[in-house]
């Protein structure tokens, strides 16, 4: 099978993937493959955090032209998993390809599915873009073509928990996988001081206490599915829901906008987690740490790209509240906006190329030490 993901968490997937069970896992770029039964297909799908797909290869082979595609597109037996009254779709992506459009390979596929059933049966299955039955994924690289089952439907990162959304919502699997690349493993007080609707905040709980990141999701496609195994399934969401662990530090989000704070804590509550986080209305220019001991803060501020603020101003700002109020702090944040981060005033321990959505992005961090840096060094020098 593969895992789709994004650019940046193949590490974080193959890590996952491993820790699960799954067998003889590779990475590639935006992807790892691996090896799994029907049961652990269901797993992933439920359990994965950083992963938008999980494909189940059917069919690969090459091609020399558009009718080559339909020929081999049209010889496999499609009643293996579908029949004249399911509805379908098809998504095609190319890499290297003498193809050059995704649609026209799209609409090549489904006119083959379609001819075939209508010249065997008279009748033909009909294409639903919204809500199908099947999905369809094909992938061209060069001349080689690989014809797999969408087993996940809606991409993962819509874990279902989310209902209200702001300006500028971070995804879901970027926010998880941000979370996991700074080392997030609940031993710490938790902030996100720019908390949007509570993405950050529903993630970071959801990790600490080991919960299944898409829970709370309506539907997987692999329930439509004619072999689809319903017993199996609630096993495994059974399972998975008594790897549960309890959660004994602070989750805190603030937010300066009333409409944010609001979203924000409907979100946590249909996540269910609204006893491990709190949600409060601040201004986080204005707050200074008030918890005991490390804190670990991961947030998303914003770019300049939809919100019209004054980068210089606001990116000092968060630099100077950082070195003032936040000592003993981690901070990480993810920002486009790179001519920004000099304004921070600060030198980065770790700067790390992400993209959310179509800009790309550093992940950053600040190591804010109680004292200054060279006491600390010092410190640590006297120990050895």
């Amino acid at each position: 099978m593969l895992a789709k993901t994004l650019f940046g968490f193949e590490d974080l997937l193959a890590t996952e993937l491993r820790n699960l069970g799954a067998i003889n896992v590779e990475k590639g770029v935006r992807s790892v493959s691996f090896e799994g039964d029907k049961g652990f297909m269901y797993k992933a799908n439920l359990c994965l955090r950083t992963a938008i797909k999980i494909l189940k290869p059917v069919k690969t082979f090459i091609v020399r032209s558009e009718d080559d595609l339909y020929a081999k597109v049209y010889a496999m037996n499609w009643e293996r998993f579908m029949n004249v009254n399911s509805t379908f779709a098809i998504n095609a992506t190319l890499a290297d390809s003498r193809f050059t459009h995704e649609k026209y390979v799209a609409l090549k596929t489904k006119d083959a599915i379609v001819d075939k059933f209508r010249d065997t049966h008279g009748e033909r299955p009909d294409v639903d873009t919204r809500h199908p039955d099947v999905r369809i994924h094909i992938h061209i690289q060069r001349n080689q073509v690989t014809i797999s089952l969408d087993s996940s439907g809606n991409s993962l990162h819509q874990r279902g928990y989310k209902t209200r959304t702001n300006i500028a919502p971070i995804n879901e699997v970027l926010a998880a996988g941000m979370l996991l690349m700074s080392g997030w493993d609940g031993t710490t007080d938790f902030m996100d001081p720019m908390c949007g609707s509570g993405t950050m905040l529903v993630e970071a709980a959801m990790i600490a206490c080991n919960i299944p990141a898409n829970i709370n999701r309506k539907e997987f496609a692999f329930e439509k599915w004619g072999d689809f195994d319903e017993d199996l399934f609630e096993k495994i969401v059974e399972s998975s829901l008594k790897k549960t662990r309890e959660f004994h530090h602070k989750i805190i989000g603030y937010d300066k906008a009333p409409s944010a704070v609001m979203k924000a804590k409907d979100n946590v509550a249909n996540a269910n987690l609204a006893e491990y986080i709190t949600v409060k209305q601040q201004n986080f220019f204005e707050t200074y740490k008030h918890t005991e001991g490390k804190l670990h803060m991961v947030f998303n501020p914003p770019y300049g790209e939809r919100l019209n603020i004054d980068m210089e101003r606001f990116y000092k700002s968060i630099g100077d509240t950082l070195k003032q109020n936040y000592p003993g702090t981690n901070a990480w944040f993810i920002t486009s906006n790179l001519p920004a981060l000099k304004f921070v005033g600060l030198r980065p321990s770790r700067k790390i190329k992400l993209f959310n959505g179509k800009l790309e992005s550093r992940l950053v961090l600040f190591e804010m030490y109680e004292g200054s840096k060279k006491g600390k060094y010092m410190n640590n020098k006297k120990e050895d």
